[in-house]
C-alpha cells in the first residue's frame, strides 16, 4: 500500500501545530507497514533529506520529496499566492507517481492545484484526503485585522477546496460542524482526532507544588490568547500572599513578556527529553485561545500528568472537562482570572485526581498506535 503525504513541512525541518501533526502521521504509517511518499520542505539547519527524527526502520518505508517553499517580498494576498504556487510544485513533483498511490493524504493548502486538476477532468486518481487544521477562519477572531484576512483572503478557498476534496478530515468536536456549515457533506468527513506516543505518557504523578505551576506552552500568536493571559498575571500579582508561579515555553517575543519575577520565560525548547523534564515539573497547562484545533500542547500536557485551563474552541472539548480541568466557554479575562484563582484555592487531592484524569484520557482515547489503525480501517486500506 502506498500513500503520499502532502505537507506544509514536518516537525522538527518546520515548527507548529500542524507539522508536529504530519511528522506522526508520516511515522505510524509508515510503522504500519505503508509505503509514504513524504512532500515537504525544510525550514531548519537539520539535513532534511536524512529523515534523522525516523528510525532506520521506519526511513524503509518513507520516500522524501523535497519542495522549496516559493518566496519574495510581501504583498497582499502573498500568503494564499504562495500556497497556490507550492501547491503547483508538489503537484509537478507528484505527477509520474500518481497512478502508484491508494490514497493521498493532503495538509492544508497543499492539494490546492491537485484538486482543481482532477476537477476539471485532465486525470484521475486516487481519492484526495484534506485536513486544515482547525478551520480557524471559520472561527472566533481576536482582532478584527485577523477577521478582515479570513473574510477577505482564506474562508473562500479554504471552502473550495474542502468541497472539491474526496475526503475531509476533521479533529471532531465544533470543527466537524464548522466543515458541514461550510458545505460538505457528512458522508465525506473522517473524524480522527490527533493523539501523543506512548513514551510521553508519565509513570508518576507527582502533587501539585507550592507555590502552583502555571504553564504556558507554544509560539506567540496574537490567537493564543497571551494578551489576556497577561493581563490577568498583571492583576494576580497585585494581590499580596498570592503564590504562584507561571512559566512559558516558547519563543515569546520580548515585547510580549511580563517583567513580574514569578513570571519565567524559558523559550523555545526543541530536545525532547529536556521539554519533557519542564513539562512534568509543572500543574496547569494554560491554553486561552480564540481559536484552535485539537492542540498538541493538551495533549503533551495531558499526557504528562497536568491538568488543563482552556477555552471551548475547536476540538479541546475532547480533551478538556471538570475532571481533568476546566473548559471556559470563550476568551474572557474575568473569565480567566476568576479560574486561575480557583486552582490556586483547590485541595491538593482534587488537584491530584485531575492530573491522573488527564493521563488516564490519554491512554484511553489518544496514542498514535490506535489512532492511524482507526484511520486506515476507516479510509478502507486495511
Amino acid at each position: 500500500m502506498r500513500v503520499a503525504l502532502l505537507t506544509d513541512g514536518i516537525w522538527p525541518y518546520v515548527l507548529g501545530g500542524m507539522q508536529k501533526h504530519s511528522y506522526y502521521i508520516c511515522r505510524y504509517l509508515a510503522r504500519q507497514g505503508v509505503k509514504v511518499d513524504l512532500y515537504h520542505y525544510n525550514n531548519s539547519a537539520y539535513a532534511v533529506d536524512a529523515l534523522e527524527f525516523f528510525t532506520a526502520e521506519e526511513r524503509t518505508n518513507i520516500t522524501p520529496y523535497v519542495i522549496n517553499f516559493p518566496k519574495g517580498t510581501a504583498f497582499p494576498g502573498h500568503y494564499i499566492y504562495k500556497n497556490y504556487q507550492y501547491s503547483r510544485l508538489i503537484f509537478e513533483a507528484m505527477q509520474p507517481h500518481l497512478a502508484q498511490y491508494d490514497f493521498i493524504y493532503a495538509k492544508g493548502f497543499t492539494p490546492w492545484y491537485l484538486l482543481k486538476q482532477k476537477r476539471s477532468g485532465k486525470f484521475s486518481c486516487a481519492r484526495v484526503g484534506v485536513k486544515f487544521h482547525g478551520y480557524e477562519m471559520f472561527q472566533r477572531s481576536p482582532d478584527f485585522k485577523t477577521k478582515l484576512q479570513h473574510l477577505l483572503l482564506l474562508r473562500a478557498t479554504v471552502r473550495q477546496i474542502s468541497r472539491m476534496a474526496d475526503v475531509v478530515f476533521s479533529y471532531g468536536g465544533k470543527i466537524t460542524d464548522i466543515i458541514k456549515q461550510i458545505g460538505v457533506a457528512p458522508e465525506r468527513i473522517v473524524e480522527m482526532p490527533s493523539g501523543v506516543e506512548t513514551e510521553w505518557l508519565v509513570s508518576e504523578i507527582r502533587p501539585a507544588h507550592k507555590p502552583m505551576r502555571f504553564l504556558f506552552l507554544g509560539r506567540y500568536e496574537r490567537r493564543k490568547g497571551v494578551e489576556e493571559l497577561n493581563t490577568v498575571l498583571g492583576k494576580l500579582v497585585k494581590e499580596e500572599g498570592l503564590k504562584w508561579e507561571m512559566h512559558f515555553i516558547g519563543p515569546i517575543p520580548k515585547e510580549k513578556q511580563v517583567p513580574y519575577t514569578n513570571c519565567k520565560y524559558h523559550g523555545e525548547i526543541r530536545d525532547r527529553g529536556q521539554l519533557l523534564t519542564h513539562l512534568r515539573s509543572m500543574d496547569v497547562l494554560v491554553c486561552p485561545s480564540w481559536s484552535e484545533g485539537m492542540p498538541n500542547v493538551i495533549l503533551e500536557a495531558m499526557a504528562n500528568g497536568l491538568a488543563v485551563i482552556s477555552t471551548d474552541t475547536g476540538a479541546t472539548r475532547l480533551l478538556v472537562d471538570a475532571k481533568n480541568g476546566h473548559l471556559l466557554p470563550e476568551v474572557s479575562i474575568p473569565g480567566l482570572e476568576t479560574v486561575m484563582r480557583d486552582f490556586l484555592n483547590k485541595p491538593a487531592e482534587e488537584m491530584e485526581a485531575m492530573k491522573h484524569a488527564s493521563v488516564s484520557r490519554i491512554k484511553t482515547n489518544f496514542l498514535w498506535e490506535g489512532l492511524i489503525k482507526n484511520l486506515l480501517e476507516k479510509l478502507n486500506l486495511k
